[in-house]
């Protein structure tokens, strides 16, 4: 298991900050949106499993939900800030 943390590409930013009801982003394909909105509503040891097929999208989420600067620096890494 990797330790580094992944990098986010700006258009999984978008897709976050749209999950979580923020200016800036915008709707992801069903697939994704329903993995998104999962990832949001797991609590950690979940999200930690699901991080080992989608270490980025799991990342970005984790920022979003228990960083306080999540939201915006997903917005930098979008280019919406």
């Amino acid at each position: 298991m990797s330790t580094e943390t992944p990098t986010i590409p700006a258009e999984t930013a978008r897709h976050v900050i749209w999950t979580f009801g923020e200016q800036g982003g915008y709707r992801p394909g069903t697939f994704t949106m329903k993995l998104l909105e999962l990832l949001a509503y797991a609590d950690r040891d979940h999200t930690a499993r699901l991080a080992i097929a989608y270490p980025v999208e799991a990342e970005a989420v984790r920022m979003a939900k228990y960083d306080s600067d999540g939201i915006d620096r997903l917005k930098r890494i979008a280019g919406a800030a």
